[in-house]
């Protein structure tokens, strides 16, 4: 769908220089998701990997983060062993609801209730960054905290449009359980993609 050079604005390398690549086409289709005009693969231009790897060598980052949509409905082995050919970091940010594929770097798992997350991708996720909308993405949080890795990071993030209302309930609910940690879209308060 696009490329960008930016700020990573959540999770774990919040704040750091990134590379983005977003490819096209979405089959989880959140109501609150902020990248709609993605979810149709047909409707963006296609790019080959050399032509990927080249724009990301013109940024000065180090790191290269595959989103979308949902990257996984793609086999990204080719892409991430181009770019880690280059000495790239490969990061990606899926739903997981399709079978892992490629080499990783970081994977950033945000589950979604409209198609859960496979077993095996809770399996490797380094993060887990659960997006929360209403009062039962707590327990939707803790269910999925029980799936993933003893070294996965756990993140709440609230959905955007509904930050006010949820982060004192993000706040206390942290306090209950230590184990989480905050993570806001600061790219948003920065006006930044």
């Amino acid at each position: 769908m696009e490329t960008f050079y930016s700020i990573q604005g959540e999770g774990s390398y919040q704040g750091h220089a990134a590379f983005f690549i977003r490819l096209g086409g979405c089959d989880v289709g959140c109501v609150w998701c902020d990248v709609k005009d993605s979810w149709d693969a047909e409707a963006h231009p296609k790019l080959s990997i050399e032509e990927l790897v080249n724009e990301v060598k013109l940024s000065k980052t180090e790191i290269v983060i595959i989103t979308g949509g949902e990257p996984l409905l793609y086999d990204c082995t080719e892409l991430t062993e181009a770019l880690q050919k280059e000495n790239f970091k490969t990061h990606i940010e899926t739903s997981g609801s399709s079978p892992l594929s490629g080499s990783w770097d970081w994977i950033c798992l945000s589950p979604k209730k409209f198609k859960a997350p496979l077993d095996p991708v809770l399996a490797e996720a380094n993060e887990l960054k659960v997006v929360v909308f209403n009062k039962s993405d707590f327990e939707w949080a803790k269910q999925h905290a029980e799936k993933v890795g003893p070294n996965c990071i756990l993140y709440l993030q609230p959905e955007w449009s509904k930050e006010k209302e949820m982060l004192p309930l993000i706040t206390e609910f942290i306090q209950e359980n230590p184990q989480w940690k905050l993570s806001l879209q600061i790219h948003k308060y920065m006006n930044v993609r």
